[in-house]
């Protein structure tokens, strides 16, 4: 009895998460929510099973006190005799049918848990899942000093709000993200994996549209790179084709490296018109040195673009005064007849417990049939402190930026975790005729108060020298900035 009596609290527990859930998901998206109504009438339904069948095993359990006084006729104590093996029977059955309930997830543990901020749905054998998604980055920011009285300007910005989900299907995942920014809607990560092995090792397989394994930055999302803005050699290393490619993509593990090769075409939403330009990338890292306080990175990448029949010009501007103010911008001025386009970048750094520091460089050559070949260069060094202790949030199995584990999150009553970082960003398209040149220190402040919510701040000291465009010649100034997000 005290068993059922257990399994049923338990269930009644979930259930009352489910409806939670349930109610709570009406902000999102209506397919998200028909399918928690679906996990919550069907908690609801077991659990009322579990009820009835917790009243029949009381009756028989009280039928059987009753019977534990034998009749003084000996004709009257067989029949009793007899009753209380069938009671005894019916016992054991109802047993076993609210252990199977249980274990079907009605009532056991781990239906529905909280993960990065958001509920996950999780069938009793763990093979299936389901995690809605979402963020929100808002951000302001405020330039002054230049000389140019246009660039002085102050504004707020929806950086990224997106709506998604993804989950598993025994080996087989799916995820998708709907991002709002910009008032419009363009899907972001939108694709079908596969888990398994390939010369004995891990190995992932994507199939759609997926952010590309390109430098430290460029591969990692905008909700955890440790400043407001992607470093430079993330923008200048950028295929024509975009940050996003619809495709495949293979990555392979091993105990201290990874390695991604990639085909892929253009972003979701490219017109029809014409041929994708086809991407092909390879990227991979390793850790000649990896321990408990820390690891070295290692890396290397490299793509070439077949450009489609749409592209005849390149025109590279880089922001460099947080992303919002697209007046502080580096040009590189127009290639026109372009007939190719790759790029390649080395990566170098490490953790040391709560210590980080990278570095990287990017060349970019586009070919024209008229201006020959044209370099892009780009270097980024950045270091950063956590000054509570926490590790940095850098995987060192997949060579991106990933999640700072908070280890006293606001949330429970703790300070959170603090982190100071800084950047320096050089930008050089001199090699073009009439190409220009940038600077920028970045001094950042971190206060994540959980693993899923941050608020940052970021202050630029920016230089630049065009030679095209309406700000021309050398210009500098200071740009504040200030996010806070929530992702889960």
């Amino acid at each position: 009895m005290n068993r059922l009596s257990r399994t049923a609290l338990a269930a009644a527990v979930v259930l009352g998460l489910g409806s939670g859930i349930a109610a709570a998901a009406d902000t999102q998206d209506a397919e998200l929510r028909s399918l928690l109504r679906q996990q919550s009438a069907l908690i609801e339904q077991q659990a009322a099973q579990i009820q009835a069948l917790g009243a029949r095993l009381a009756a028989l359990e009280n039928a059987a006190a009753e019977a534990a006084d034998p009749p003084t006729d000996p004709a009257r104590a067989q029949v009793a005799a007899a009753i209380a093996d069938t009671r005894q029977d019916d016992l054991a059955i109802l047993q076993a049918q609210v252990a199977q309930l249980a274990a079907k997830g009605g009532g056991g543990d781990g239906t529905i848990s909280w993960r990065r901020g958001g509920p996950e749905l999780r069938s009793g054998d763990g093979r299936f899942t389901f995690h809605p998604r979402g963020r929100v980055l808002v951000d302001f920011t405020s330039t002054h000093g230049s000389s140019f009285g246009p660039r002085n300007i102050t504004g707020t910005d929806l950086a990224s709000g997106r709506l998604g989900a993804e989950g598993q299907i025994g080996p087989l995942g799916y995820k998708i993200d709907a991002d709002f920014a910009g008032n419009a809607v363009r899907l972001k990560d939108t694709y079908v994996s596969w888990d398994t092995r390939v010369i004995g090792r891990p190995a992932e397989f994507y199939f759609g549209n997926k952010l590309k394994d390109r430098s430290l930055d460029g591969a990692t999302s905008s909700m955890s790179t440790p400043f407001m803005e992607r470093n430079a050699v993330a923008s200048v290393g950028a295929m024509q084709s975009g940050y996003y490619g619809l495709g495949t993509t293979m990555k392979l593990f091993g105990n201290s490296w990874h390695a991604t090769v990639s085909v892929t075409g253009d972003d979701i939403g490219n017109a029809d018109d014409a041929s994708d330009t086809i991407a092909y990338l390879a990227r991979a890292h390793w850790n000649p040195v990896k321990g408990k306080d820390g690891f070295v990175h290692l890396g290397g990448w490299y793509w070439h673009e077949e450009l489609g029949d749409d592209v005849t010009s390149i025109n590279k501007t880089s922001p460099i005064a947080l992303g919002w103010n697209g007046q502080v911008r580096v040009s590189a001025s127009s290639i026109a007849n372009v007939t190719g386009n790759h790029a390649g970048g080395l990566e170098l750094g490490g953790v040391y417990r709560n210590f980080w520091a990278f570095a990287e460089h990017t060349v970019r050559t586009i070919d024209s049939s008229s201006a020959g070949s044209i370099d892009h260069k780009a270097t980024s060094a950045y270091v950063g402190w956590l000054l509570t202790g926490e590790k940095p949030g850098f995987s060192s199995r997949s060579g991106v930026w990933g999640t700072t584990r908070v280890l006293r999150p606001v949330s429970e009553g703790g300070i959170g975790a603090f982190e100071l970082a800084a950047r320096y960003d050089k930008y050089d398209f001199t090699d073009a005729a009439r190409g220009g040149e940038g600077e920028a220190w970045t001094f950042g402040v971190n206060w994540y108060l959980n693993n899923w919510s941050r608020l940052m701040v970021n202050l630029v000291h920016w230089k630049t020298d065009n030679r095209v465009g309406n700000y021309q010649g050398p210009d500098s100034g200071n740009t504040l900035g200030a996010r806070m997000q929530v992702a889960f």
